[in-house]
């Protein structure tokens, strides 16, 4: 069975990695900093993009293990970030962590404890700032601020989020400089680009973070128990604004060439980018208007190195606190975005682009630190490898498995990576990629091949197709039934 080898190897390597993480902390747990990023591609300089400018993602990544094959769950934030936090497959929109918090309310029993709830039972401290869930302050209603509706019931000891002058969570989340927010009626009056003189703090970011280092701080001072602290940083989400400063790096970058340009043949799950287009872009389409394909790429990345400092001050507070000595380490894009390949602006598809994001794990007792791995890994696998870092019991409930094997050696074992979106679901090997309709088409590439996800080679490999497909019944179980009628909430 795929990823057999990992768990044996897991349990081969897991005292040795358990001894080593709490050898510098004498008998106490580590600490947790989880920061996730929102829509951030593996496009970074440790990934090997060395046109963006990304000193302090690097600097973290020296000191970990990078994932460069990391596949999230679903290609929206919600559904992603429902599967980060349960180690779980499950709904696949934005009302995931909702719907099952209406589930926790009919039958408690029903529901397996979140990430966070499983270390707030552990004895730590758990502590949530800007968006880590999907809304971020963790509130439901209208402007996401109603305190009657809780997206992550009996998780967080405080779920927090400034919106300084973006007024509630809803404004911040879609926020341009000085409290500009986005009126879903009148979006296209908004730009899709923008970089405006001054400090950080004229973006929405800049805000949120000043509140997760007085966190920091003050959960670094109490020594009488561990801490969960976990940071959502909202760019490079759209619209693609940020310090002025940050596109100067930019200016006379030279950004590769695209690849795969074209709008897909044949059934795919390709999207309008629909998100990306209701934005004022000034009457241009960066499909056929190459100069500003060109400029919506580079304030991309200059929202990259505008999140990219906020890492920065996030990974100084913790060396100022000292507790870097006994605090694992993640940082987790909640999933990938295409810029123009295959003629999406976006994310909400199931090619490579959508569902491939950065993942790297820093522990103080790391072997090999900076080296990276190259095996197929997926975001449930976060919460079985924390547990085991943190020396916190892992739970039987999680579908993911632990990375403390790729931990312990970058090269070993192999395994695949499950992601579904609407009425589709995928899976993802070292060579290949199976999409699944819920009328039964089907889509197979081959990465071995310069076509990539452009040549559907399902009508050419039956066999494969069929061995894949099960792996799909497999690791879904119930939840492929439901994707084949279209019931995935």
């Amino acid at each position: 069975m795929i990823g057999t080898g990992r768990r044996l190897a897991g349990w081969l390597t897991l005292v040795g990695v358990l001894l080593a993480a709490t050898a510098s902390a004498g008998a106490t747990r580590q600490n947790v900093l989880l920061i996730c990023v929102d829509d951030l591609r593996p496009e970074l300089a440790c990934f090997g993009a060395s046109y963006i400018h990304s000193p302090n993602i690097d600097r973290l990544a020296a000191g970990g293990r990078v994932f460069r094959r990391h596949y999230v769950q679903a290609p929206t934030c919600g559904a992603s970030r429902c599967a980060l936090l349960t180690g779980r497959y499950g709904g696949s929109s934005n009302a995931a962590l909702f719907e099952r918090a209406a589930a926790m309310t009919e039958d408690p029993r029903r529901v397996t404890p979140s990430l966070p709830a499983w270390f707030r039972q552990s004895g730590y401290r758990t502590v949530s700032v800007g968006k880590v869930s999907h809304h971020p302050g963790g509130w439901g209603g209208p402007r996401w601020n109603s305190r009657t509706i809780l997206e992550m019931p009996a998780s967080w000891d405080r779920h927090l989020l400034p919106a300084g002058a973006w007024r509630d969570p809803r404004g911040w989340m879609h926020g341009l400089a000085h409290g500009e927010i986005r009126d879903d009626a009148k979006a296209n009056r908004m730009a899709v680009v923008q970089a405006a003189e001054g400090p950080d703090a004229i973006y929405p970011d800049g805000v949120s973070v000043e509140e997760a280092l007085a966190q920091l701080t003050s959960l670094a001072a109490d020594e009488t128990r561990p801490f969960f602290l976990a940071v959502g940083l909202l760019r490079p989400h759209l619209p693609f604004g940020a310090p002025a400063k940050y596109l100067r790096i930019y200016e006379n970058a030279t950004l590769p060439p695209t690849p795969h340009p074209d709008r897909p043949q044949g059934r795919t799950t390709w999207t309008r980018s629909g998100e990306f287009m209701k934005y004022d872009r000034g009457g241009k389409n960066p499909n056929d208007d190459a100069t500003f394909a060109l400029t919506v790429r580079k304030h991309y990345a200059a929202c990259v190195s505008y999140a990219d400092a906020q890492v920065g001050r996030l990974l100084d507070k913790l060396h100022e606190t000292g507790r870097h000595t006994d605090t694992v380490i993640v940082l987790w894009g909640d999933h990938g975005w295409h810029l123009g390949e295959h003629a999406v602006w976006g994310k909400h598809t199931l090619f490579e682009e959508s569902l491939r994001s950065p993942l790297i794990v820093s522990h103080p007792s790391l072997r090999r630190p900076g080296e990276a791995t190259n095996a197929v890994v997926e975001s449930i696998d976060l919460f079985p490898t924390l547990c085991e870092l943190a020396g916190v019991p892992a739970p039987d409930f999680v579908h993911g498995d632990s990375l403390a094997p790729l931990l312990e050696d970058p090269s070993a074992g192999a395994d695949v990576a499950v992601s579904y979106w609407r009425r589709a679901a995928t899976v993802r090997t070292e060579r290949y990629r199976l999409i699944v309709h819920a009328d039964g088409y089907r889509e197979l590439y081959d990465h071995n091949t310069p076509e990539g996800e452009t040549k559907n080679v399902a009508d050419a490999l039956p066999e494969e197709v069929k061995r894949l497909e099960a792996v799909l019944v497999e690791k879904l179980g119930e939840l492929a039934v439901r994707l084949r009628t279209g019931s995935t909430g």
